[in-house]
């Protein structure tokens, strides 16, 4: 714990917020996990999800063979002035943390847009200590929580930020339609080699036109409403969202890009979030 709070305490802050200088943008929601060391994050803003899986196990180990059980202890999920989550080995076992937000109302206004953004300094790992990380910022369509965590990708999942087995950078991503015949849209590896030695800023923009995913103000994806029907594209984006923050370890992407935890795997390398602010814009 002690070296965790020492990491929290030594990292520079990062750059302003992109859409802060913009006066189109009204601010919604932020956290900027203020607090005293070791703990909990705001329970106005977040709950926990906690073991393997949600109540019931629609889809156990969190339905992408992830190994970490889930926990709220302040060694995996800890606040002070930075939300630190931080993948731990103990006897065998990872732990981890993430944590939804509490709201799930997150939403374009018609006709406008909706921005989340989050300022976050990934693990420092490598490939060579790294395989089997898996830091991300993500949202999931409010829908899925309000049938008992069931019906993705239908209802949506946009990916801001994952990156996996401490690869020099990232990507983004949505999903929708049916897990039969699943749209999974997602962009090249976005290089980012110093996204684990300072903040950077990871954006999605969401509107009914489009969905768009920047770095530090610059855009580096877009999935147009034409690559899903019409129908599609209302399941996945018509409605609102919440937002998920964690470190998973190992599963289905880390494996796919060869890797898994494995004897040379560190511990203790916490993904750190300096803020989370979310914005709307109505039409311009």
């Amino acid at each position: 714990m002690l070296a965790m709070l020492l990491i929290l305490g030594g990292c520079a802050a990062p750059a302003p917020a992109p859409a802060s200088a913009d006066h189109r943008w009204t601010q919604v929601f932020r956290d900027d996990f203020d607090g005293a060391p070791g703990q909990p994050p705001s329970s106005a803003n977040w709950r926990y999800d906690l073991g393997t899986c949600y109540p019931g196990c629609p889809a156990p180990n969190w339905g992408t063979g992830e190994i970490a059980r889930m926990t709220d202890s302040p060694s995996n999920v800890a606040v002070d002035g930075r939300l630190a989550i931080t993948p731990l080995l103990r006897n065998g076992e990872w732990t981890s943390g993430r944590i939804e937000s509490v709201r799930s109302d997150f939403a374009f206004p018609a006709g406008g847009t909706l921005r989340v953004e989050a300022a976050v300094r990934l693990p420092q790992v490598s490939t060579v200590d790294g395989a089997g990380y898996w830091p991300a910022v993500w949202m999931m369509g409010a829908p899925i929580r309000e049938k008992g965590y069931t019906g993705w990708p239908t209802w949506g999942e946009l990916d801001i930020m994952e990156q996996v087995n401490g690869r020099p950078g990232f990507y983004s991503a949505m999903h929708a339609g049916l897990l039969s015949t699943p749209s999974d849209f997602g962009s090249a590896e976005r290089p980012c080699a110093l996204c684990v030695n300072g903040f950077h800023v990871y954006a999605m923009e969401l509107s009914a036109q489009e969905v768009r995913f920047y770095l530090d103000g610059e855009m580096h994806y877009r999935v147009p409403a034409s690559k899903l029907s019409e129908q599609q594209w209302r399941d996945a984006t018509g409605h609102g969202f919440f937002l998920i923050l964690n470190v998973a370890m190992g599963g289905n992407f880390p494996a796919s890009l060869g890797g898994g935890p494995n004897s040379s795997t560190v511990d203790g390398r916490p993904m750190l979030v300096d803020y989370i602010a979310i914005y709307t814009r109505p039409s311009a």
